[in-house]
């Protein structure tokens, strides 16, 4: 009896044992399926995902595919247009060139004409300044002929070099000569009486004198200008100075109208070692004729010797005189600077 009671109870626990194992071994089954599973839908949702990204990669390639073909059908389209709008540049660049052709053939034609109206303009001013120097000549002819017909003291001094001043001996002019002249055949006279033209006295006006460089005067030389270079003028800016010391240099005076002209009276600063020490005269009846120099009688230059000192003044008569209405006194020499004081003598037939 108890030999049975084991043997069951043997047999339970290896049932038991069994049904454990069987049971064990049906969960392990279990796992092994879950984790397949879990392993197939793992493979499955990467299959999925590998899927969606090559449809994704495909449309991406699709959608750059048909940028580019936009791409290219935009840079096919701007090179059409580039081509067109070249074409047209061509275009208007032959009409600007037909244009230019057809400019450059009217100013060629205008400037045949002008050249022809110029040589036309040239011959007729030739024909006046021939014109107004016969005229000249025969008004310098009738200036001296009216102060000299009824004047015995009138006298021909042509041979004489020397001035009735306290010049020294004549000398040779510093400055190269010019042109030569024409020179009168005739011997011309001296002037038998003189007036002052006005510059101590005032009548000559500031607008009739000018000078080289007048529109650089400024500062303290805007006091020296050319209307100071008055005889015995005093006080500050009492003389003409020049702003520059070289033989460029030059005072002028206009005297309205054609005089014949016989002397000048020259002075330093008066209030300073400057004066001007020797010069040369120029001058002309009309002002678009050339400068014509005062000669010697052999033609040179003539040199004028000026001032020694401050106050002094000293006297160049001109025989034979000058007809002329333009006046140009041009320095050659002088001490620290050139600065002068001046008045001018004109030529009379009698004296009043």
């Amino acid at each position: 009896m108890a030999d049975g009671r084991a043997a069951m109870l043997l047999f339970l626990l290896l049932s038991t044992a069994l049904i454990s194992v069987h049971s064990q071994e049906e969960e392990d089954l279990q796992n092994e399926d879950l984790q397949n599973e879990d392993l197939q839908e793992e493979d499955l949702q990467e299959e999925g995902l590998q899927e969606e990204g090559l449809q994704e990669e495909e449309l991406q390639e699709e959608e750059l595919q048909e940028e580019g073909l936009q791409n290219e059908e935009l840079q096919e389209e701007g090179l059409q247009e580039e081509g067109l709008q070249e074409e047209e540049l061509q275009e208007e660049d032959l009409q600007n060139e037909d244009l230019q052709e057809e400019g450059l053939q009217e100013e060629g034609l205008q400037n045949e004409d002008l050249q022809e109206e110029g040589l036309q303009n040239e011959d007729l001013q030739e024909e006046d300044l021939q014109e107004e120097d016969l005229q000249n000549e025969d008004l310098q002819e009738e200036v001296i002929e009216s102060w000299t017909s009824n004047v015995k003291a009138c006298t021909c001094d042509c041979e004489s070099a020397d001035t009735a001043t306290r010049n020294p001996p004549l000398l040779q002019p510093e400055l190269p000569p010019p042109s030569p002249q024409p020179q009168l055949d005739t011997c011309m006279p001296e002037c038998p009486y003189h007036r002052a033209l006005g510059f101590e006295s005032g009548s000559v006006t500031s607008d009739q004198i000018s000078c080289s460089s007048q529109d650089q005067y400024s500062g303290w030389y805007s006091s020296w200008l050319p209307p100071k270079a008055r005889l015995n003028n005093q006080g500050f800016g009492c003389a003409w100075l020049s702003k520059f010391n070289d033989l460029h240099q030059w005072i002028q005076i206009d005297l309205k109208e054609v005089q014949v002209m016989s002397g000048i009276l020259s002075q330093g600063r008066c209030d300073a070692d400057e004066w001007v020490t020797k010069y040369s005269i120029q001058y002309r009846s009309v002002e678009t004729l050339n400068w014509i120099y005062y000669k010697d009688q052999t033609g040179n230059n003539r040199v004028f010797y000026g001032n020694s000192d401050r106050s002094s003044s000293v006297q160049n008569l001109l025989r034979p005189p000058i007809v002329a209405r333009y006046v140009r006194l041009l320095p050659l020499g002088w001490h620290t600077r050139i600065a002068l004081r001046m008045e001018l003598l004109m030529c009379m037939n009698k004296c009043y």
